[in-house]
């Protein structure tokens, strides 16, 4: 599982790093909210995750580990799209969406924070 999720976060990681690389271009920043939490929630927490998955398998076969893994890789993308879409269209009609998957997604987080919590131990 750690690893699947590196390679997953890497892919999040060429998204905000496009975004970037457009707003820059265009001197456009109205996806910068979009730009960080494909930055922060998908690259940079689903990589700590996977190395800690990885690092300790434990913490990766645990049902917490599995939801965990399964909630943030089902909300993330549902938020994203929900906050891209309500920026592209100045259109709070989206919010249910980025509120859906935000609310996915930080359920996710709460198991794996329970995960790390309970199951990681010193070695």
């Amino acid at each position: 599982m750690g690893i699947t999720l590196v390679k997953i976060s890497t892919v999040y990681f060429a998204i905000g790093i496009a975004i970037g690389y457009y707003m820059s271009s265009a001197h456009d920043y109205a996806l910068t909210p979009v730009h960080v939490h494909i930055n922060v929630l998908g690259w940079t927490a689903l990589t700590l995750a996977g190395i800690l998955y990885h690092l300790f398998p434990d913490l990766a076969k645990s049902l917490s580990g599995k939801i965990h893994f399964w909630l943030h890789n089902i909300g993330l993308p549902i938020m994203i799209l929900g906050l891209f879409l309500v920026v592209l269209y100045e259109n709070d009609v989206w919010l249910p969406l980025v509120a859906t998957g935000a609310t996915i997604t930080s359920l996710g987080i709460f198991f794996f924070v329970f995960n790390v919590l309970k199951n990681l131990k010193a070695a």
